[in-house]
């Protein structure tokens, strides 16, 4: 079994930062592509970036130059750095870990991301 734990949430005003966190845990030797995926209210989850275990980015248009994915595999974490954080980036943001061939798929509980003043 294997679980991924998100950390970092909050409230932020516009304009503001955050970093958010993501351990995994469990019986597994690597986890291939790790990510981050949002839902807002009433929206479909979707994908805001992702790094392959040899770092290889993706990210969102959306987000392109103000989030910033990064992973340390020693720790099985990954984390995303959020700046110039924005009204519509309210969501919850999950993290997610799989495999390249689709062979595992993890999520995690979700932490909530609130940017308002």
């Amino acid at each position: 079994q294997v679980q991924l734990v998100e950390s970092g949430g909050g409230l932020v005003q516009p304009g503001g930062s955050l970093r958010l966190s993501c351990a995994a845990s469990g019986s597994f030797f690597s986890i291939d592509v790790m990510g981050w995926y949002r839902q807002a209210p009433g929206k479909l989850r979707e994908p805001v970036a992702q790094i392959t275990s040899g770092g290889t980015t993706y990210y969102a248009d959306s987000v392109k130059g103000r989030f910033t994915i990064s992973r340390d595999n020693a720790k099985n974490t990954v984390y995303l750095q959020m700046t110039s954080l924005k009204p519509e980036d309210t969501a919850v943001y999950y993290c997610r870990g799989w495999g390249r061939w689709d062979d595992y798929d993890y999520w995690g509980q979700g932490t909530q991301v609130t940017v308002s003043s």
